[in-house]
């Protein structure tokens, strides 16, 4: 039986030099290397499974090693090719590079906000995760890098959060593991939900100032005009931003669930103020397909992003104290219906929202009529406040 003591003192003559143990086992003594070795015959073919380097593997680890082998042998099962086995496995497994662009290319590009999650996984998490295996990220990398994030922009780090959940979880459903190292990760901050509502002598001061001709207030006019298509009609910044002259009809904006957060189409009726802003646009758009189009590039529209830095830099200028949002203008427009007595039903049609519970699943009505209705009585609120009639 081979012992430690003999390991550490044993010098081969020449080159190499076996040492033999029992049953298959033994060690190859070269000059750098001691490698612990089984050989076994296994379907009438005589096979050698290397076990480990010693002393990084112990003797004592190297005879269990080499037990575990020989009993599988007598199972029927072949050790070193289910060890071979295991090795190309592991180097056919998804990065979680490859598992990003897996998700992305399945799942992801025909999401609305597909692009954006790639955005951030493809910053935040592929420069530190991108080369290793999907299956070795543990509970614990995974709260590191969220802290790592946190640190730097907290509101950041819960959007990293949910593309990282997403990524797990199609990862499991896709069988790449087995179980997810995302269970019992909590969201690293408590967000509060925005309540910014711009009060009716802030809508004045925000209109005046989106007024083409308002020279104070150096906006690019198409920013303007699509500001207050927000203000009329409560659609989403990006929606407004990527209008296109095809998707009016018969006074009606129809634009398509490609575009939309809900994946459905939505119907926004056109009221005479917004058709005006529409109108106003069309000098700016030339022949662009889209209504807003972008000052720097002729092919593409204005971004959401160029509406936030408009009222960003701007807002001093206008005498508007408190900060907003383009996405404010939304929420306003929704409090405004509700203060005009609008039902709730048809307010959450106008911005798109899905209906929720038992209505989701059997009302249909499109609620066109309704839509119209609420938006002309804004219209008319919007007319008194911005000063353009009295009462």
């Amino acid at each position: 039986m081979l012992t430690d003591l003999q390991l550490r003192k044993f010098k081969p003559k020449g080159g190499r030099q076996i040492l033999w143990d029992s049953d298959g086992f033994g060690i190859l003594i070269g000059k750098r290397r001691r490698t612990f070795f089984y050989r076994y015959s296994f379907n009438g073919k005589r096979k050698l499974m290397t076990l480990g380097q010693y002393p990084v593997i112990s003797l004592q680890e190297a005879h269990k090693e080499a037990a575990e082998a020989r009993l599988k042998v007598k199972r029927g099962i072949d050790p070193g090719a289910e060890i071979k086995d295991a090795k190309a496995a592991r180097k056919a497994a998804p990065t979680i590079a490859e598992a990003i662009k897996e998700l992305y290319d399945e799942e992801l590009i025909n999401k609305r906000s597909g692009k954006e999650t790639l955005r951030i996984l493809s910053y935040d998490v592929i420069p530190h995760w991108g080369s290793l295996k999907v299956a070795d990220i543990t509970r614990r990398d995974i709260k590191l890098l969220l802290n790592k994030v946190k640190a730097r922009a907290p509101i950041t780090a819960n959007r990293v959060y949910s593309a990282l959940s997403r990524l797990f979880g199609y990862c499991v459903e896709g069988g790449i593991i087995d179980n997810s190292p995302f269970t019992h990760v909590k969201k690293p901050v408590k967000e509060i939900p925005k309540s910014r509502v711009l009060t009716d002598t802030e809508l004045k001061l925000l209109w005046d100032g989106l007024s083409p001709t308002n020279k104070a207030v150096d906006i690019y006019r198409g920013t303007k005009l699509a500001l207050k298509l927000i203000i009329l009609t409560g659609c989403r910044p990006g929606e407004i931003v990527g209008m296109r002259w095809d998707e009016i009809n018969d006074g009606v904006l129809t634009i398509p669930a490609k575009r939309m957060k809900g994946a459905e189409i939505h119907r926004v009726p056109l009221t005479n103020m917004a058709v005006e802003v529409i109108e106003e646009a069309r000098a700016l758009s030339g022949d662009s397909p889209f209504i807003f189009r972008s000052p720097h590039k002729d092919s593409a529209p204005l971004t959401a992003g160029a509406l936030s830095r408009a009222i960003l830099r701007h807002r001093a200028e206008m005498k508007i104290e408190d900060p907003f949002t383009p996405h404010d203008l939304r929420r306003t427009l929704r409090t405004r219906l509700a203060e005009l007595g609008i039902q709730d039903v048809v307010a959450e049609r106008v911005l798109a929202h899905k209906l929720q519970g038992i209505l989701k699943v059997y009302n249909r009505y499109d609620y066109d009529k309704e839509k119209r209705e609420a938006l002309t009585q804004w219209e008319n609120r919007l007319r008194v406040i911005v000063g353009e009639v009295t009462i």
